[in-house]
């Protein structure tokens, strides 16, 4: 049997010596196409950017396509330059493959044909960390680098770094694991971490979108010299003006934008807003766009319905349903901040920056990389992470004369994916000397 299955090896772009320095392949937990998360957006913007590089002679894109476990490992075309791989994860605490065979061949032998001189990884949820090592296998000249979005190598609770009691975790400690995982023991705990290590070390250098996770990695193991901050790129396009308003009309139109699960407060902003004074409470429109919801636990879903239904009937919360990357930018010009009030330390929201592309000021919870990235009181505003009655008085806040505009006009324009893929490319040349 063809180890590629669908995927067919004639069809792979030819090689051809031309003296420019970079082919990069790009991989990706998930294809944007089928997942809107941040890190496979940021990923394929990485692409883009690379693809629009003068300096790089040839780019692909390779992502996931778990639909359970992999269904068997194979490969196919997605179209010209992007690929899937039909890979899921076996087992989530060690982080291994669910089809080994497949990294070691069919994987293996798309690295030979591509013939790639660095390969720069944005995840490894749904791929496994084997592919890390079997790069080196195929030719340990091939440059590794790894995107790191959130906290899966040190955290085994999905990654989130919050205690399965709800409570933030601030440290990686095999006893405090053991509190959230009882049925591993400390000797598990050290094969989970040196086994994921292991791999690590076949990693030229790691970048982090954000200072704070760079400082976690850190903590945890890696090396201060093989970790550099990049924040992720975004697209080009124009400043939005202002929402158009009405005379003695206020700013009041507030927007959640991404996904909604239990890590992203939505239930927080829900709640604030049921306990705020009827006057008030009716001064503000809360718009949900969001998405995933349906794939949530069904108490969580019950929780967020009863919050949302009564507030919806009233005209408070308009709930708006998910979008595509495409239509981000109308849906932003109907609202005048943009909210982030999630419970775990994110890392850098995609989000934040497609607000600040758009010339929309922030609420976000005070903590981790969403602190790191909004300045207080300069584009955007920080509010106390769960605290439900400060998130309602910051919603109100927001109303005074004059706040919006100030904070407004202190945003700047993030990097474009371009002006990030350039980033990059200095520092491969610089870890490559």
């Amino acid at each position: 049997m063809n180890r590629f299955e669908r995927f067919d090896p004639a069809r792979l772009m030819p090689v051809s010596p031309s003296g420019r320095p970079h082919r990069i392949l790009v991989m990706s937990h998930r294809h944007p196409d089928f997942s809107l998360g941040g890190g496979e957006i940021a990923a394929y913007n990485m692409y883009r950017g690379y693809s629009q590089n003068d300096q790089v002679e040839e780019a692909w894109f390779l992502a996931s396509a778990d639909r359970g476990r992999g269904q068997g490992g194979g490969m196919m075309l997605r179209r010209k330059g992007e690929y899937l791989w039909e890979q899921g994860i076996h087992d989530w605490t060690m982080l291994k493959a669910a089809q080994r065979r497949s990294v070691t061949e069919a994987f293996a032998e798309l690295i030979g044909a591509l013939r790639p001189t660095a390969v720069h990884a944005h995840h490894y949820a749904h791929l496994g960390v084997e592919f890390l090592r079997v790069i080196k296998d195929v030719d340990p000249g091939i440059a590794v680098y790894l995107t790191l979005h959130e906290y899966m190598a040190i955290c085994n609770n999905q990654g989130q770094m919050i205690k399965t009691s709800g409570q933030l975790c601030s440290r990686e400690s095999f006893e405090d694991c053991r509190g959230c995982f009882p049925q591993l023991s400390v000797q598990d705990l050290w094969r989970r971490k040196h086994f994921i290590q292991r791999h690590f070390d076949y990693v030229d250098h790691f970048v982090s979108p954000s200072k704070f996770l760079r400082q976690r990695y850190v903590s945890w193991g890696v090396a201060e010299d093989r970790i550099s901050v990049i924040e992720n790129g975004q697209g080009d396009g124009e400043l939005l003006p202002a929402r158009s308003i009405e005379a003695g009309e206020r700013r009041n139109r507030f927007g959640y934008f991404g996904q909604i699960n239990p890590y992203k407060g939505l239930n927080v902003l829900l709640k604030a807003l049921h306990e705020l004074p009827k006057d008030k409470r009716n001064s503000i429109v809360l718009e949900v766009h969001g998405a995933n919801l349906e794939a949530q636990s069904g108490e969580f879903r019950d929780t967020i319905k009863a919050l949302a239904d009564p507030l919806i009937k009233k005209g408070v919360v308009q709930w708006m349903g998910s979008y595509q990357p495409h239509e981000l930018r109308d849906r932003m010009a109907g609202v005048d901040w943009v909210v982030v009030p999630s419970v775990w330390w994110e890392n850098s929201p995609m989000v934040i920056q497609e607000a600040f592309v758009h010339g929309r000021p922030l609420l976000v919870s005070n903590i981790g990389g969403m602190a790191e990235k909004v300045r207080h009181g300069i584009d955007g505003l920080h509010v106390s992470v769960g605290n439900v009655k400060q998130w309602g008085d910051a919603m109100i806040n927001c109303l005074s004369d004059g706040l919006w505009a100030r904070l407004a006009s202190g945003i700047e324009r993030p990097d474009t994916h371009r002006i990030c893929a350039q980033k990059h490319l200095e520092l491969m040349s610089c870890t490559r000397e």
